[in-house]
Order: C-alpha cells, then structure tokens, then sequence
C-alpha cells in the first residue's frame, strides 16, 4: 500500500491535452464528489461551494470567461470531460459557523453540552477578519486543502488533472453569479484524460527538489 501512495503521487502530473470524447463515469463523479465533501478543513469550518461543470451548455459558458486573459486554459474548458470550480467564501461568519456546528451534533461527533465550547473555535476565523467582515484570505485556504485532498484522489482514479490558477475570477463571478452564491473562484481544476500524441507533459520525470533540501528531521 504504502509504495501504491508513491506510485499515485510519481505518475500524477498537469494534463495539457485532453480526450474530449473520454468521459468520466458516474460511479467516478461520485467518489469525487465525496472526496470534496470529507474534505479537511481547519474548525471544520467548510467555507467552500464547489461547482462541477459537466452539461455541454456549462462548458460553453465556462469557455466564455477566457476572452480576456489566460487563454491558454480556454482549451480545457470544452475538452476536458469535467471542470470544477472550487470556491470560498469571503465573508464567513460566526452565524455561518454555527450551522457547521449543528452538525457536529446531529452527526454525533460532539455532545450538545460541548456546543457552546466548540462556537468558541470561530476565534481562528476572527483572527483572520477585518474590519468589513472579510475573511478571504483564510477561507481560501481552506478551499486548497479541498484541492490537494482531490489531486491524490483523482490520481488514484487514474483521472488526469489540470489545477487551474489561470482562470478570470471576475467574469466567472458574472456568469456563474447563482452557481457561486456569494462565492468566488480563485482556482478550477480540469479533469478528464490525456490525449496521448499532444500531450507533451505526459510521461515526463518528476522535478522536485531532494528531501535533504526540504525536509529536517530534529
């Protein structure tokens, strides 16, 4: 097991070329829908929405917030089998919280009398609010443990993957306004399988650098 965990993590790799006519299978979209759901987050604070754009019509509209700025990413948009939209939340607040909270009871995992004790673990939101509420640059955060948890997952499915930093937040703000929710997109990520004879980042070495350079052991 443990050398199958190194295997998942030496062949995952950012797809540049993707199979259109490949598609992801329900059973598939399902355990990636759960994965995003078990999601660790700090406070169990789930400050996120995740959007997964799969209908041919939400891929056109996707395809649309590329006109201004990074149209290298514009191609995943149509040929990738799915996109997601990973999202945070820039204004979580304590009332928001309280309803993470509620399920921490219903789920059994804290007793109601400790109710009032887990409320005060909001404290590591406040700490990162300011003075008009917001609270962004935590909530993301968050939103990219959601996304490394998904990038082993979707290795493991042996589904190729393209996390996209590239993408134009404001217009995808515009076009998917209901979806979002009062949401806001920072990173996507494509999802789908490689196109073998156009995918030039297919089967390359890893580059990292070594442990001794990273790690210390004290």
């Amino acid at each position: 097991m443990k050398s199958e965990i190194i295997n998942d993590l030496k062949n995952r790799y950012t797809a540049k070329k993707y199979d259109k006519n490949k598609k992801i299978s329900r059973e598939d979209i399902e355990i990636i829908k759960e994965t995003l759901r078990l999601s660790a987050s700090s406070i169990n604070s789930q400050p996120w929405k995740f959007i997964i754009i799969e209908s041919e019509e939400a891929k056109a509209r996707f395809h649309e917030t590329f006109k201004n700025k990074h149209q290298f990413n514009q191609i995943h948009a149509k040929e990738a089998s799915h996109t997601i939209l990973l999202a945070h939340d820039p204004k979580f607040t304590k009332e928001k919280f309280s309803k993470r909270v509620d399920e921490e009871v219903i789920s059994g995992h804290l007793p109601k009398e400790k109710y009032e004790t887990f409320m005060g673990a909001y404290a590591f939101a406040e700490d990162n609010t300011d003075e008009n509420g917001y609270n962004e640059s935590w909530t993301k955060a968050q939103v990219y443990l959601s996304l490394g948890n998904l990038l082993h997952v979707l290795a493991r499915l042996k589904i190729d993957s393209t996390t996209m930093e590239g993408i134009d937040s404001d217009l995808i703000a515009e076009e998917f306004k209901d979806e979002l929710d009062g949401h806001v997109c920072s990173v996507a990520i494509a999802m789908g399988y490689h196109k073998n004879e156009e995918d030039y980042n297919f089967g390359l070495p890893k580059a990292r650098l070594k442990q001794e350079d990273i790690i210390s052991i004290i």
